[in-house]
């Protein structure tokens, strides 16, 4: 039987992508990936996110590719209080303060955020 382990990669269709690459970089330390012609991801852990221009056709791509559609959580071990200071540092407006959601393996802890391009980003920890 197939059984998944892990995602890999995946894609966020951008406005813009500079704007998107200079967000994650700045606001939640991701790693600027620049590879075959001239794409580009971040990259955090062992995944990446892939960056398209927004209804780009010369790639293999979801239906619907347009930006601000993405709905993603990201797992960080860094103490939520200090992830809402460095949030604030940064100038980040919270769509929802934490509070307490169900994660793939257990209950997180959970803050959402918007990127530029309006897309919803849930940074989490696992309850101890």
């Amino acid at each position: 039987m197939l059984e998944i382990d892990h995602i890999d990669h995946f894609v966020i269709p951008c406005s813009d992508i500079e704007t998107i690459c200079d967000f994650y970089v700045r606001v939640l330390n991701m790693r600027r990936i620049d590879f075959g012609n001239g794409r580009v991801a971040l990259g955090f852990g062992q995944q990446k996110i892939n960056l398209q221009p927004a209804g780009w056709k010369e790639v293999m791509r979801a239906r619907n590719h347009i930006q601000g559609t993405a709905d993603f959580c990201l797992i960080t071990e860094t103490p939520m209080e200090e992830v809402l200071a460095h949030l604030d540092v940064c100038g980040i407006e919270l769509e929802a303060k934490p509070s307490i959601r169900n994660g793939a393996v257990g209950p997180i802890n959970s803050v959402y955020f918007r990127d530029p391009d309006g897309n919803l980003v849930e940074v989490s920890n696992y309850q101890k």
